[in-house]
């Protein structure tokens, strides 16, 4: 990379109650890989994608994992060939408030997507890559 081009990254870090478990969880129920893991922070992958997990601070009132504050205002967008298959195995892992996958009509045409709660409060939408080949107008 030349010094006049730039390079932007976006990646979301999840507050959790316990950083080991939810390595584990996201690991075995999602496939993620890890990248490193710090013990209380870790990072991890799904398809190249980064994302990284702190565990809770106590005293920290402004980075409570969900289940503690009671509510999420994050929705986890996650884009995958097969969005029934990951959402079928979240859901056999424990994944709670469960949507199947339905297809939705879009601008650009079929949008297929479903959902999930992690078992840390976290909300995730899955669905086919269509929003990030598609230009909708």
């Amino acid at each position: 990379m030349s010094g006049s081009e730039r390079r932007t990254s976006l990646s979301v870090m999840l507050i959790v109650p316990d950083a080991a478990a939810a390595v584990a969880w996201y690991r075995d129920a999602l496939g993620a890989g890890v990248l490193w893991d710090l013990g209380g922070v870790a990072g991890l992958e799904l398809g190249g994608a980064p994302f990284f997990l702190h565990e809770a601070v106590p005293g920290r009132g402004r980075e409570r994992s969900p289940d503690a504050a009671g509510m999420t205002t994050t929705r986890i967008e996650l884009f995958v060939d097969d969005p029934d298959a990951l959402v079928r195995t979240a859901a056999a892992a424990g994944a709670s408030d469960v949507d199947e996958v339905q297809e939705h009509d879009v601008p650009w045409g079929a949008h297929r997507q479903g959902g999930f709660t992690d078992p840390f409060g976290h909300r995730w939408s899955v669905g086919d890559p269509t929003p990030l080949s598609s230009h909708p107008g």
